[in-house]
């Protein structure tokens, strides 16, 4: 049994143990209190007629006492059950919207008052617990953090496991997540085995199943809205194209992706799959899809989600990454306290980073280091509390990571500040106003407690390429290269470090742009190539247009062909 003090699966265990106890106690006192008025009825039997009508109204008190303790036992097992069957509860970072359960969570994307879904509580995992699940594959660390945070309320255990080996059987590595061991302490987490070559189909085929199985359970329709920087987009097509009750809209930056990104969204035309190019950049474009999600009402009718990593279920998922990566890193888990390992997490919206500050919360001991390309808002904020837009996106090899409003940031703000929903809600609607704003003393005190960060030039990134295939043989993409270059500059410095981990967000073969730029020859995948020779759909959205008009109006269209005919 997991060793988890606070929520999850092992207080769950624990609960019904507790229950088998009150219950037992409650029964023995039932028995007792029973023997000794059955005891006293038989002694009133016997004597006068005043003695027998005592007798029946000390009866009907037999009776009455009995079934109070009777009821007393039955309350006190239905009470032990709803403990040991805790719901996992989630709330808004701006603690101005309703809590939810998991599939609340799932559906929301954003809160209904702008915030983004947190737990309420988080489970805290003991040595043992960490110990046992550092001998678990890939696959099995996602069933153990997804029963915590889900519960087998909402998703029973053996359904759970199904939904998530099905989830991974398409990927192409057998151990779905793989850890390439290089030179000079190097150590690379292959998060890119998915059909579309980047981490973001570990964290969106889990959700899309999980998606399916309660569509299917309440005959419901949703449509998916997604904003893309590159990768997200055509990981979410490919996990729910060709569904029946799940329509996906995704807006692509027209020319700030790469041209094979592109292809991976623009050739799947499928009837539930709908592209639009957008002429501006990823900040740009979440403007529309942001101002749709506030309309609650609009929402509702049109059962509108959201598929970017403001879902909770793709942090939660994306918290296996942390765990893996310390256990396949970690010298020894036979020593107290347990070794700590650093985790290098090269990032744009900040997914991958909440995740990490979030396993860390939950006793894994891992040092996390945030690594940039020049938009380096991130850094900035962890270096010296400035949380503020620049003057525009600087285009980067690293384009997925071309974004200026890391919106998950506001969730590490809130973890990191207690659980501070007023004054996050400040922090974020002055950054809303304003564009800018500065971290609380406090606040950036712990901030830069917890996270190391470094931002990285286009230059750096295509030496790091250069250096990594020269020592190694190995391509990394534009992305991971912005990791490994931090663990460089660490290792040139020649001093005694922890262990390290990067973790690789993407095949080097989605980006030969990049790698050409590097000096490098591309290592181009059949199923890649064969994107130049497919039909493409595409519909523009300009420079001019009502986007928010737009969107809004293909999502009533989508809804309308929902309607049953007559």
């Amino acid at each position: 049994m997991p060793e988890v003090r606070t929520g999850g699966s092992g207080q769950r265990s624990w609960g019904n143990v507790v229950c088998r106890l009150q219950v037992s106690k409650i029964q023995s006192r039932v028995v007792s209190e029973g023997k000794g008025l059955r005891d006293r009825g038989k002694t009133l039997a016997q004597g006068t007629p005043e003695a027998m009508t005592k007798r029946n109204r000390e009866a009907d008190k037999l009776v009455t006492a009995f079934w109070i303790l009777l009821c007393q036992a039955m309350d006190g097992q239905q009470k032990s059950r709803r403990e040991a069957t805790r719901i996992m509860w989630y709330i808004s970072t701006r603690g101005m919207a309703p809590r939810v359960d998991f599939e609340g969570a799932l559906f929301s994307g954003y809160a209904p008052d702008g915030g983004l879904f947190m737990p309420e509580e988080l489970p805290q995992l003991g040595i043992e617990t960490l110990r046992h699940w550092s001998t678990l594959s890939y696959p099995s660390l996602v069933k153990e953090l997804c029963t915590l945070f889900i519960g087998p309320e909402l998703i029973p255990r053996h359904v759970l496991n199904v939904l998530i080996d099905q989830a991974f059987c398409r990927f192409r590595h057998k151990e779905v997540v793989h850890l390439s061991r290089l030179r000079n302490g190097l150590n690379v987490l292959e998060l890119w085995h998915g059909a579309t070559y980047a981490f973001k189909d570990l964290s969106l085929c889990c959700t899309a199943q999980f998606l399916q199985y309660f569509l299917e359970k309440e005959k419901k329709h949703v449509t998916v809205v997604v904003g893309t920087s590159g990768d997200t987009g055509s990981a979410a097509i490919e996990s729910v194209q060709g569904t029946k009750n799940v329509d996906i809209i995704v807006l692509l930056p027209q020319g700030h992706c790469t041209k094979i990104q592109e292809l991976q969204m623009t050739t799947v035309v499928r009837e539930n799959v709908h592209v639009f190019g957008v002429e501006g950049n990823s900040d740009e474009l979440d403007e529309p899809i942001k101002a749709v999600f506030a309309d609650v009402a609009f929402v509702k009718k049109h059962n509108l989600m959201s598929l970017n990593s403001i879902n909770w279920s793709r942090v939660l998922v994306q918290m296996a990454h942390h765990f893996f990566a310390y256990f396949q890193c970690a010298p020894s888990l036979d020593t107290y306290p347990l070794p700590p390992v650093e985790v290098v997490v090269p990032t744009g919206a900040a997914g991958n980073l909440a995740a990490g500050c979030i396993a860390r919360k939950m006793g894994l001991p891992i040092r996390l280091v945030v690594a940039v390309n020049r938009n380096d808002i991130i850094h900035r904020t962890v270096q010296r509390g400035d949380f503020s837009l620049s003057k525009a996106i600087e285009p980067t090899l690293a384009s997925a990571m071309d974004i200026q409003v890391p919106y998950n940031m506001e969730r590490i703000f809130w973890l990191l500040s207690g659980s501070d929903s007023q004054g996050t809600r400040a922090l974020m609607e002055q950054f809303e106003r304003t564009q800018s704003t500065s971290l609380p003393k406090e606040l950036h005190s712990k901030l830069s407690g917890a996270v190391t960060s470094e931002s990285v030039s286009d230059e750096a990134i295509t030496q790091t390429m250069g250096r990594c295939w020269e020592e190694n043989q190995y391509l990394l993409c534009p992305h991971s290269a912005v990791a490994v270059s931090y663990h460089y500059q660490q290792t040139n410095k020649q001093q005694p470090s922890l262990p390290r981990c990067c973790l690789a967000p993407a095949s080097a073969a989605k980006f030969p742009e990049a790698v050409l730029a590097a000096g490098l020859a591309p290592e181009t995948p059949a199923d890649i190539l064969a994107l130049e020779f497919k039909e493409t759909r595409c519909t523009p959205m300009r420079k001019g247009d009502d986007w928010t008009l737009m969107l809004r109006n293909t999502i009533e269209g989508l809804s309308w062909q929902q309607r049953p005919q007559s």
